[in-house]
């Protein structure tokens, strides 16, 4: 039986998902449902369980009782805003509740723990430069979002090496795709325009970013998986670095919108001018690379929120 923690999120939903077409293997959900997740988004096959993973009796009982062979941790909050104003629930989930699922899955014998985190554990890098992230780039985590995602590899690597659990680390870069929460870059932008709202960019949105499609991200860790590798860590990404304000016009390209829809607002505390992600280890060991173009991918996604929106009643 596989766990899968954040199944009601963004790129945890979209794991499942992808296990719909994959495997038939039983799964089961915990998600706590925040603002962030939509129990609706969870596929009808998958047994979904709430949970709080910050609450470790709760966390217990729970895998006492299902007993995972496999356990994938896309629990998270993941929002860069909101952990500048609060870190608490940053704290609470991304680091308290990892321990929890590390020390339930050392009491029960899981097989792996699969740790799902993010390129920004790395900081940031400098525009024009050559340099990428790769899985030695020292940590060096610049807002509160991304210090307490790097404290819980940290945690992760910790359970391996004290209590012998066996790991495996992946750090994404910026994932688009369908379901994500719409305080997110794509799915504002694209809801904002809907409406004929502009959408204010930290700076300018001069800020780069590496994308990949969430598709894509989660057929690597699946392959990862399939070839059962332990103990290590790969980043994953499509070697896509973008500019916020060139997706942000291409979004309203896809629209048909102006791009008068594009404000500027003041440059937020601890912003990171830009990611970029070696992944040929990943490439190397495995032969996985990204199938979805991005321009596709994005007018795929543009089209699936422009449908969603109008649903909820936004157009």
């Amino acid at each position: 039986m596989l766990l899968v923690t954040g199944g009601a999120g963004f790129i945890g939903s979209g794991f499942l998902h992808y296990l719909e077409r994959v495997t038939d293997e039983e799964v089961v959900v915990l998600d706590s449902l925040t603002y962030a997740g939509n129990e609706e988004y969870i596929p009808d096959n998958c047994e979904f369980v709430w949970c709080d993973i910050s609450d470790k009796e709760h966390v217990d009982y729970i895998f006492d009782k299902f007993n995972p062979r496999k356990v994938f941790n896309f629990a998270a909050e993941s929002h860069v805003d909101n952990s500048i104003r609060d870190v608490t629930p940053f704290i609470n989930t991304n680091i308290t509740g990892t321990v929890n699922l590390l020390s339930a899955s050392v009491t029960v014998g899981v097989e792996k723990f699969h740790h799902i985190s993010t390129d920004e554990v790395y900081g940031s890098l400098e525009f024009g430069e050559d340099k990428l992230f790769t899985e030695q780039t020292p940590y060096d985590p610049r807002n509160p979002y991304s210090a307490t995602k790097a404290a819980a590899e940290h945690m992760v690597k910790t359970w391996y090496n004290t209590y012998g659990l066996p790991y495996l680390i992946t750090s994404a870069a910026n994932n688009y795709g369908p379901r994500q929460h719409h305080e997110k870059l794509v799915p504002k932008v694209v809801c904002n325009a809907l409406e004929n709202k502009v959408t204010n960019m930290y700076g300018g949105g001069q800020q780069i970013r590496d994308w990949i499609h969430v598709d894509d991200h989660c057929d690597a860790i699946w392959e990862l998986d399939k070839q059962n590798i332990l103990n290590e860590k790969f980043n994953i990404a499509s070697g896509n670095e973008v500019p916020n304000m060139e997706i942000t016009k291409k979004i309203l390209d896809i629209l048909d919108k102006p791009h008068s829809l594009i404000g500027v607002s003041h440059e937020r505390p601890g912003q990171d001018q830009r990611y970029g992600t070696d992944f040929s280890k990943l490439r190397e060991r495995t032969g996985w690379s990204p199938k979805i173009d991005f321009d596709e991918g994005l007018r795929k996604t543009v089209d699936w929120y422009h449908k969603y929106f109008n649903l909820i009643g936004i157009e």
